[in-house]
């Protein structure tokens, strides 16, 4: 199953400044939340890890049809290396009991930020390439 969303980065700005704290909680994981700000302007990161959690939100709904949290997805990255998304808990486990996995692209410019996710099989290869888990 698929998923695809993009996100004005001036709309995560907006939402920083006005909820700071409150929202950065609410939305991300401390994990990401302390990955996005190692970079000069956290937005852009910001907003590629809203994108990806909306993404992965409706991939997954289309299998299970339960709409998850925020916070139940963790976006792990690591400068050089493509992210990688984590679906936390129970709902986690679904997927490994179903040899299910998460795979995303995320992209991010000036004033936007888009993410594809998608549910995919364990046994499919991912074109050969072996990333490192981050």
């Amino acid at each position: 199953m698929l998923g695809i969303d993009i996100v004005s980065n001036a709309r995560i700005k907006k939402s920083l400044e006005t909820f700071g704290e409150k929202f950065l909680r609410r939305i991300y994981t401390e994990r990401e939340i302390a990955y996005c700000h190692t970079f000069r302007d956290p937005v852009p990161c910001l907003a590629a890890r809203w994108a990806v959690k909306e993404a992965v939100i409706k991939a997954y709904f289309q299998i299970f049809g339960k709409v998850l949290k925020f916070k139940q997805i963790e976006v792990r990255g690591k400068r050089g290396y493509p992210a990688t998304a984590v679906i936390l808990g129970k709902e986690g486990e679904q997927l490994k009991k179903r040899d299910l996995k998460v795979i995303i692209s995320l992209a991010h410019e000036r004033d936007y930020s888009v993410a594809v996710a998608q549910i995919v099989r364990k046994d499919i290869p991912l074109s050969g390439v072996s990333w490192p888990v981050v």
